[in-house]
């Protein structure tokens, strides 16, 4: 059987389904229409959608890293994340918060974090869905959650897990946030609310308006992908916003490619080329501003 071929078409569909108003019915209906067939839609969905059994880069039990669910507290009740450090790590090491997607703490986003983890950090990825009753395994219904989270409680958690992070004795104090998606959006909204925070890196993230702008004491990376049309009309004014303030920002693009090009178990939309100068790019911009 031949490989089923992906549009743009069928991309804008699924972003349409996961960030907007289209319902998983209305998706599969309009997928098909763009396929052909219904039979074509169910062998492309799977390809647009993240899959839960793609292998890990950095394994659970890698032997280089400690690796934990834990809790702490945050702004009203108690938080759940994922911790992950370096195990023979001299001594203290920044801390950087990893942000999920709109569809909680997942094991890909457990997965970066155990890659920040290798690049010399402490990393936490907090499950903001914690005060729902934390992420649930069914996609669809994580996605459902975030659509009634109160942004302003996610926002003092999130400055709640710097404050613990900040604290925890394997780590120097400096902390730093990089978020994707829904996560990115968070990173903005954590650098206008969290002036401690030491850096954040925003991968295809909604911007925040212009107004809060002088709020933001944090450098930011801002990472966005070409084809990204929602998230991309926001750049103009932010980038406006930012250097009218005199923030540290640097914006990268990156030409022909699609929200979510850093998730790697998404086959349809995952550029390894984007995502790889992307986290090199991340890596040395949090080394430097959490030295």
């Amino acid at each position: 059987m031949e490989t089923p071929k992906i549009t743009q078409a069928m991309i804008k569909a699924y972003d349409e389904y996961t960030h907007l108003t289209l319902d998983r019915r209305g998706f599969m209906e309009k997928l098909g229409l763009l396929a052909g067939s219904g039979a074509a839609a169910a062998a492309i969905a799977p390809m647009l959608a993240a899959s839960g059994a793609k292998a890990a880069l950095v394994e659970e039990t890698d032997a280089r890293l400690t690796a934990e669910d834990i809790t702490y507290p945050g702004a009203g009740g108690e938080m759940k994340g994922y911790l992950a450090a370096p195990k023979d790590a001299a001594g203290k090491l920044p801390g950087v918060i990893v942000i999920h997607e709109n569809r909680g703490l997942n094991p890909h986003i457990r997965d970066v974090a155990r890659r920040m983890a290798l690049e010399g950090f402490v990393a936490l990825a907090p499950d903001f869905l914690s005060p729902n009753g934390g992420t649930p395994e069914n996609e669809d219904q994580a996605r459902e959650m975030f659509s009634t989270l109160d942004l302003s409680v996610a926002v003092t958690n999130g400055e709640a897990t710097r404050v613990f992070l900040a604290g925890h004795e394997k780590v120097t104090g400096k902390v730093g946030a990089i978020g994707f998606c829904w996560g990115g959006g968070m990173v903005n909204r954590m650098a206008v609310a969290s002036p401690e925070l030491g850096a954040g890196v925003a991968y295809y993230g909604s911007q925040v308006p212009a107004e809060d702008v002088p709020k933001i004491k944090a450098p930011l990376m801002l990472h966005y992908a070409g084809l990204d049309e929602r998230i991309n009309a926001g750049i103009d004014a932010y980038k406006a916003a930012l250097e009218a303030n005199g923030k540290t920002a640097e914006i990268f693009v990156y030409d022909g490619v699609n929200h979510a090009f850093n998730n790697d178990t998404s086959a349809a939309r995952y550029d390894k080329a984007a995502a790889d100068l992307a986290w090199s790019r991340t890596v040395a911009f949090l080394k430097k501003n959490l030295a």
